[in-house]
């Protein structure tokens, strides 16, 4: 084998440690190559043990072909293989000496966009790949829909298989224009073109010798220096509240503690703050970072928060600063990703979870589903089934401080249960739509979404 899959120095715990954190996910048409551009990357960076590439090679051969096929890297079930198609969402974990990456390879058939939408929802980036000979399809604009309604904020355009093209610049520029007009008319913030062929390897881990007249970064780099400081480290501080610790041992006679993972933000000692949905308000007088005091923490580290005052507080309350605390509302108005195979229908009564928090709602009205094809409005349609996208009115049985998905992916989000037996029925994000200020027109009303 080549000098690629030979094992590397593995990185140390202090390498790992100094190194930010990618998650992305990738998403594209049925063989538009996301498993092969997955598995080449994977290879190329040297991310794959021994083992691994043995087990790939031998299916490889068993199924006739000469070399390794690199998409069994990922498509793991029986079912992927056989059908060649990726079905489930793999997730798969790596790191280079300058990032850590938590990869999401999602399905790319229309039937599977739930799938998608679970892919993506924590992503900080989503590569979107489209065969070079096809160009922009309607799944294509599916997928840059469904990044923009998740405000995913960095969308790399992979222009898969160049190779087939004659590495033709005129090819790739036309499908990067086209791609780049829809996906900024939805609101996507930043859009990178990238012509790569991923059974070569050209432009994913190293420069290709093909296409001279590219001069951006290759798939990795872009992956290795992409900013992610824009995320929730500069939202408005949010702490759900997980777990309250009182050990009430002699060391600790009147330690009481509120143990939870910041999810947006950061907090501070000294800070004034308000706990919701009650409204009280005190004063952050510790916290505590593994067992250690510190004076301030941020998203996403786990802590324990003490206040002044001695306060009635337990799971599912959030802490929040005083002067950015949300308002509590029970009418929450989202747009929503139906995943199960039980319609979700106007009436019909769920749990909704928020944060730490479950309470009792009913679904009140379905103004409008979404159809990702060319993004027009079918209004009022009663029910939303396994994989539609659609407008929902939620009454809750107690009042939630739900913050606009736009400002915060995390506590603007929310899943709807099924009280029975448990079940996601529906994954939901509170607010408006696409962040673009004037969306494609409803097809029924001329004065643009009425939501």
């Amino acid at each position: 084998m080549t000098s690629t899959t030979e094992p590397t120095e593995p990185l140390s715990v202090e390498q790992l440690s100094a190194t930010t954190l990618l998650r992305f996910a990738t998403a594209g048409s049925v063989d538009d190559g996301k498993s092969t551009l997955v598995g080449r990357l994977l290879h190329d960076s040297k991310s794959i043990l021994t083992d691994q590439l043995e087990a790939v090679e031998h299916a490889s051969r068993n199924r006739g072909q000469d070399t390794p096929d690199l998409a069994l890297l990922t498509d793991g079930l029986r079912a992927e293989r056989e059908q060649g198609i990726t079905i489930d969402v793999a997730y798969r974990y790596f790191a280079t000496a300058r990032r850590r990456f938590i990869l999401a390879d999602t399905p790319g058939h229309v039937q599977y966009t739930r799938n998608m939408v679970t892919g993506a929802s924590t992503a900080d980036l989503a590569v979107v790949l489209v065969d070079a000979r096809n160009g922009v399809i309607e799944q294509t604009r599916r997928h840059a829909a469904v990044a923009a309604l998740l405000r995913v904020p960095h969308v790399v355009l992979a222009v898969n298989k160049m190779d087939l093209v004659g590495y033709e610049e005129s090819v790739f520029a036309a499908i990067a224009q086209e791609f780049t007009a829809y996906a900024s008319e939805l609101g996507v913030p930043e859009i990178t073109a990238i012509p790569i062929s991923a059974l070569a390897g050209d432009n994913v881990v190293e420069p290709s010798a093909n296409m001279d007249w590219y001069g951006g970064p290759t798939v990795l780099e872009h992956l290795e220096t992409v900013p992610v400081s824009h995320d929730l480290a500069h939202c408005h501080a949010r702490l759900p509240v997980q777990y309250v610790i009182r050990p009430q041992t002699a060391e600790h006679p009147d330690y009481r503690g509120y143990a939870g993972q910041i999810a947006a933000g950061s907090l501070r000692v000294g800070q004034q703050i308000t706990v919701l949905p009650s409204g009280r308000t005190s004063t952050i007088s510790g916290i505590d970072l593994l067992g250690e005091p510190v004076d301030i923490a941020w998203t996403p580290q786990s802590v324990t928060v003490l206040l002044k005052d001695d306060i009635d507080i337990s799971r599912g309350d959030l802490i929040v600063p005083s002067k950015d605390a949300p308002a509590t509302t029970q009418d929450v108005e989202a747009t929503v990703c139906h995943v199960a195979d039980e319609a979700l229908t106007v009436g019909h009564r769920v749990l909704l979870k928020h944060g730490t928090r479950t309470v009792k709602a009913i679904v009140k009205d379905i103004p409008s589903r979404l159809t990702l094809d060319d993004l027009s409005l079918h209004p009022h349609p009663g029910r939303l089934v396994a994989n539609d996208i659609g407008r929902v009115k939620i009454r809750t049985a107690e009042p939630l401080p739900v913050d606009s998905y736009a400002d915060s992916r995390r506590t603007g989000a929310f899943i709807l249960i099924d009280p029975a037996d448990g079940t996601t029925l529906t994954a939901g994000m509170v607010g408006e739509s696409f962040a673009a200020p004037q969306p494609v027109k409803d097809e029924s009303d001329d004065d643009g979404w009425d939501f």
